[in-house]
């Protein structure tokens, strides 16, 4: 008797279902897909009890027919492909025909759907794959489906469900994501009876981000823009005052669809790296369309996972967009004490507009007229002007706009501009050993300079440059250091005999267990050679592949071990050296670390603490 068998359809079914349906937000992301490939302009999703008791998706697209209906849930039935050559030029959402046989596999389904040349819509109730009953009924164009206890006939993969917070707080993720990724149509999310958000029909993405996920989000972005042969970019990064603790807010969009690309979101990391602190992680929504022969989705049944076939040459176009981009915004941070009043008082929005304009003269009057017709336009046709809260979110409105327009113009040659603003500044002393004061009497500006900071972005750069021109200056030890190490270490040392030369380090084999030191960096000097040797040599052993990922955090710890510490005294001349060089820097504005090198506090707003001015 043979021990192998062929399983039944409706095992193979659950098996199957259980490697698309994970849980309720795994059924939301399916049938919403399934809703944008239909050409709908409008979806609405409901859910209750964190979707595990209902699901409910309604579009206005092109529904199906009779004869569709009847064979849509069975397993491989799409109108996506038709041959194997069809994987390679894919361009809508789903493909395999398994997500609606997959969920009506766990789950008891109802369908409402209607073409635009039928008289009346059909009604149809699903189950295991089956459509057991179909009718005709009343509705409009598009499609409904209501998926109700799901996982009833699996209550090992129910009993793994979360409690209902924590299910919605998924679907919500996925809704949030795709609804952020698809302008131009109306997605409303309803949970528990109560609207969570709408977004409109004819929104740009700049309006959905407004919308999905704040003012604060929006007003700290900036656009990027691409075109090439084979793909374009665009979307929004943060800027460097900007970031979060963890990566949740990291939305990449490949030909629309929502993916996950550990080498592009660590490529972009690494260029935030030395200008936001350690830890935190930038914020970026790019979209990239791509000739669908150029990628793979076929990876993984969630469509989530990517592969490029020219990543290389996306990659160093990628480079080049985030550097140009963040070297136009990076800026001194400037502090507040006081945040002005606004008072309820109609005739005072005519004055915001007049401030906004005052306090960046350097706009051109074109600009200018722009920007008071822009406001007073939107003032004009606002109805609720008349409440303050709208009153202070269009100025805010308008000074984001204004920045919008100056930053470029401003930061273009902002290198040029610290550097007039440090030569024009005399240096009144240092504070508790540590922060730089000078004062700046045309600009009315004191600035402070963190000196530990400022030391560090400038051996960084330096070091940097020498490595990356392969100029890096080397000294001989007059005393060599020996270092001993395991055999699988000095393996790795030299097998990387060459990394280590690069960045400035003589070393040879010196008996069975040991190397010898004869030369280091002459940046760095003998102190700490042999704790920077080891930190390179534990890098390398813990298999990072990108050899730019280990040039960075390095030059970042050696610029950090060598760099003037707090406390430690200068005299005047090192203090002036030390901010000629920093106003030379590429970005003078933070350490590697992306702590602050500089702040500014301007002569009006320390007379407002002293209330001189009101």
């Amino acid at each position: 008797m043979t021990k192998i068998k062929i399983l039944d359809e409706l095992t193979i079914q659950k098996i199957a279902a259980g490697e698309i349906i994970e849980r309720p937000s795994s059924v939301i992301k399916e049938l919403v897909e399934n809703s944008l490939d239909a050409n709908s302009s409008s979806i609405t999703i409901e859910i209750t009890n964190g979707g595990k008791d209902y699901i409910r998706v309604t579009d206005n697209g092109d529904g199906f027919t009779k004869e569709d209906l009847k064979i849509a849930f069975k397993r491989h039935s799409t109108s996506k492909l038709t041959n194997i050559e069809d994987l390679y030029r894919i361009v809508s959402f789903g493909f395999r025909g398994e997500a609606l046989a997959s969920i009506s596999a766990v789950s008891k389904m109802e369908v409402l759907t209607k073409t635009v040349n039928d008289l009346s819509g059909l009604q149809a109730f699903v189950q295991n794959g089956e459509v057991l009953k179909i009718r005709p009924v009343g509705c409009p164009k598009g499609t409904t489906m209501i998926v109700r206890d799901l996982f009833y006939n699996l209550p090992v993969r129910e009993n793994f469900l979360k409690s209902d917070t924590v299910e919605a707080n998924n679907i919500s993720d996925i809704i949030y994501k795709l609804a952020l990724g698809n302008k131009g149509i109306s997605f409303k999310y309803i949970k528990d009876n109560k609207i969570i958000f709408n977004t409109s029909e004819n929104s740009d993405l700049k309006s959905n981000i407004y919308t999905l996920l704040g003012k604060d989000f929006s007003k700290n972005l900036i656009s990027i823009d691409f075109n090439s042969s084979d793909f374009k970019i665009n979307g929004y990064i943060s800027n460097n005052s900007f970031y979060r603790s963890n990566r949740s807010h990291q939305y990449l969009y490949v030909n629309n669809r929502y993916v996950k690309n550990n080498f592009i979101s660590t490529l972009i990391e690494n260029k935030y790296k030395s200008i936001i602190p350690n830890n935190r992680y930038p914020v970026f929504i790019i979209f990239i369309d791509i000739n669908p022969s150029l990628i793979d989705v076929n990876i993984h049944p969630t469509k989530q996972d990517i592969k490029f076939v020219n990543q290389s040459e996306m990659s160093n176009i990628l480079e080049n967009i985030i550097d140009n981009t963040l070297n136009r915004i990076l800026s001194i941070p400037k502090v507040t004490f006081t945040k002005e009043k606004v008072e309820e008082n109609q005739n005072e929005l005519p004055l915001l507009y007049e401030k906004a304009i005052v306090d960046n003269s350097y706009l051109n009057v074109i600009e200018e007229k722009k920007l008071i017709n822009s406001a007073k336009e939107s003032h004009s046709e606002s109805s609720n002007m008349n409440n303050i809260d709208s009153k202070i979110n269009y100025y805010e409105e308008l000074t984001c706009n204004k920045n919008s327009i100056t930053q470029y113009s401003t930061n273009q040659n902002y290198d040029n501009q610290l550097d007039i603003s440090f030569k024009n500044s005399k240096i009144l002393g240092v504070l508790f050993s540590t922060y730089i004061l000078m004062e700046n009497p045309e600009m009315e500006k004191v600035f402070v300079v963190d000196q530990h900071a400022a030391h560090e972005r400038v051996i960084y750069e330096r070091y940097k440059e020498e490595y990356e021109l392969e100029k890096v200056v080397i000294q001989n030890l007059l005393t060599p250091e020996i270092v001993e190490l395991s055999n699988p270490e000095i393996e790795t040392v030299m097998e990387n005999i060459q990394f280590f030369n690069n960045l400035g380090f003589i070393i040879e084999e010196f008996g069975n267990n040991s190397v010898i030191i004869r030369g280091v960096p002459i940046l760095f000097g003998k102190p700490q050679i042999k704790e920077l040797f080891m930190d390179l040599l534990d890098t390398i052993a813990l298999n990072i592949k990108s050899s730019y990922e280990i040039k960075l955090d390095k030059i970042i710890k050696m610029a950090c071990t060598k760099a003037i510490k707090s406390g430690d005294i200068m005299d005047n001349v090192e203090i002036r050296s030390l901010i000629d060089q920093l106003s030379k820097c590429k970005n003078p504005y933070t350490c590697p670390h992306g702590r602050p090198t500089i702040i500014e506090i301007s002569k009006k707003d320390i007379e407002k603490e002293f209330k001189r001015i009101m």
